[in-house]
């Protein structure tokens, strides 16, 4: 019976993963690209984010500038 449930778990895992790959096509790219999707839209969330990035890093700001690095150069 362990054989068969791992079995049955492993091929739902498997079509999970097959029906997640699927291209999106350029008309629904409006859909999927909703305020919901926004990583910003929740201000208590982004505050609480740069202060954790401040308090381990000791930076603030830069959120929207690619890169990393000291920026001494």
């Amino acid at each position: 019976m362990n054989t068969r449930f791992f079995f049955t778990m492993a091929l739902g895992a498997g079509l999970a993963v097959l029906v997640g790959c699927t291209p999106v096509k350029p008309w629904q790219r409006g859909r999927l690209a909703g305020y919901t999707m926004r990583a910003d839209r929740d201000p208590l969330g982004v505050a609480q984010d740069e202060h954790i990035f401040f308090s381990r890093e000791g930076a603030s700001g830069g959120r929207g500038v690619g890169g990393g690095g000291c920026g001494c150069n």
